[in-house]
């Protein structure tokens, strides 16, 4: 599982540098690759290959005959691609994912238990700004019941 924030800067090559404690747990891992699609909230998500696998199997059981599954299916499936990490721990971000999550130089790397997202360093603030002060609250929505 991955934990934490931390801030990076893109480099000439369009690369960013896993932080160390990623690049040990990927050290632990069957295959030293990630799956990347596009995220929720304007973020870049990297799944290690498990974690992938099971998105998949539930993203599946979605029926086709479902437009929406249907529209889900295509832009998740369709964002995604098998990245590598050199062996220094830096992964290149393509033009496309930048585009999308509206990544200029500064980034947010941020580990969610299963996955790991990319966020441009605005955005993220952006998105802590607006839900920070609702921590609580979103808390006791989703456990309490």
């Amino acid at each position: 599982m991955w934990y934490g924030e931390y801030q990076h800067t893109l480099d000439d090559k369009e690369r960013f540098i896993l932080p160390a404690k990623f690049r040990e747990k990927l050290k632990t891992l069957d295959k030293k690759t990630l799956f990347v699609t596009y995220g929720f909230e304007g973020c870049l998500a990297f799944y290690p290959e498990a974690t992938w696998r099971e998105i998949e199997t539930k993203v599946s059981s979605i029926p086709f005959t479902k437009k929406e599954g249907r529209n889900f299916s295509r832009l998740f499936y369709g964002g995604a691609c098998e990245v590598e990490i050199d062996s220094q721990g830096r992964i290149t971000l393509s033009e496309r994912y930048k585009k999308f999550a509206q990544i200029k130089r500064e980034i947010v790397i941020i580990g969610i238990g299963n996955r790991i997202e990319i966020w441009d360093k605005t955005r993220w603030d952006e998105f802590c700004r607006e839900n920070k002060e609702r921590f609580e609250e979103i808390a006791e929505d989703l456990f309490d019941g």
